[in-house]
């Protein structure tokens, strides 16, 4: 059976990391000298999915493995998908809060909810219009849940882009 979001996305950070392979590593970039002698930078790799995340923006290998993790969280919800059925699904509180009202940045809410209108989004093979009539609420509402953040963003328009439709567009 395929793995899918609901199984990672929503676990602790000791029983995520707890699946992870951890590599640190010297990272190129500013910061001089120091940056080139510690190996502050983290990847993380996540042996049940295959995916990673990875951060090298801190001088201090904590930081960076707590962004590391907050990366490969994102990642595993915008990549996993949980098929779901258009004629019997109704959207969850946490989604359809989030579509009312755009929770935080890193509020534990978002990452379920933006899994699970990605999820709307492969049921309704991609076609923002008919993800808004199954959600019952408008494509501008949908964007504001996706303009939150720019990896989202880019993870919608390039799955479309794939798919060759055209590109999304943000409406406010």
């Amino acid at each position: 059976m395929t793995p899918t979001w609901h199984e990672y996305v929503t676990l602790d950070d000791s029983s995520l990391l707890a699946q992870c392979e951890f590599d640190r590593f010297r990272a190129s970039g500013p910061g001089g000298q120091k940056r080139n002698k510690t190996e502050s930078a983290v990847r993380l790799r996540h042996t049940p999915t295959a995916l990673q995340g990875e951060a090298n923006e801190s001088r201090s290998q904590h930081e960076n493995r707590a962004s590391a993790l907050r990366r490969l969280r994102l990642t595993i919800a915008l990549t996993l998908r949980a098929p779901l059925d258009l004629e019997t699904y109704a959207p969850s509180p946490t989604l359809a809060a989030a579509l009312r009202t755009p929770p935080g940045r890193r509020a534990p809410s978002l990452l379920p909810a933006l899994a699970e209108l990605f999820d709307v989004f492969e049921a309704c093979e991609w076609r923002i219009s008919d993800a808004a009539t199954a959600l019952g609420v408008s494509t501008a509402a949908i964007s504001r849940l996706l303009l939150l953040d720019d990896h989202v963003w880019r993870a919608a328009a390039g799955r479309r882009q794939a798919l060759g439709m055209p590109p999304l567009r943000a409406q406010q």
